[in-house]
């Protein structure tokens, strides 16, 4: 099921979940104007069709400011995409990895406990065979999270 299949109270939906997934069905029926019955009904069927493919945590703003977060682009060797890919998945402070167009090949966005601990996860992904550049830039503050 893609994006364009899905209806506006789907989307408004999956919004509600996005911003709390423990939300009382009969809250989220309200909300949308709609029976907890078919509210139910929709959520069981986007977890069927694959759309909502699990549920998560999601931390705390002041959990969150202790950490220290980065974006590192990164340029690649021709034919490493799959390798690396792999070395960067087995480096859990890599949380998410982005593959994009330009003068970069992936972004990463990386976190840690401290700069000296995120000079080091910097240094380690330059390491990586087929690496040939990275560029980083720390998140000072997050000013839209949904």
């Amino acid at each position: 099921m893609s994006i364009s299949t899905l209806g506006a109270k789907d989307r408004e939906l999956l919004s509600i979940l996005s911003e709390n997934a423990r939300e009382q069905t009969a809250t989220i029926a309200r909300r949308l104007g709609l029976s907890r019955t078919t509210v139910q009904a929709k959520i069981d069927r986007l977890e069927r069709d694959g759309v909502i493919a699990g549920y998560g945590v999601k931390l705390s703003d002041a959990y969150e400011s202790g950490m220290v977060k980065a974006h590192v682009l990164i340029t690649i060797a021709p034919k490493t995409l799959a390798r690396i890919t792999t070395d960067l998945h087995a480096i859990s402070a890599v949380r998410t990895l982005h593959s994009v167009s330009g003068s970069f090949d992936l972004i990463a966005i990386v976190e840690a406990t401290s700069i000296a601990e995120l000079d080091h996860l910097i240094d380690r992904i330059g390491a990586i065979d087929g690496v040939e550049r990275t560029l980083s830039s720390i998140i000072l503050s997050t000013r839209i999270r949904r």
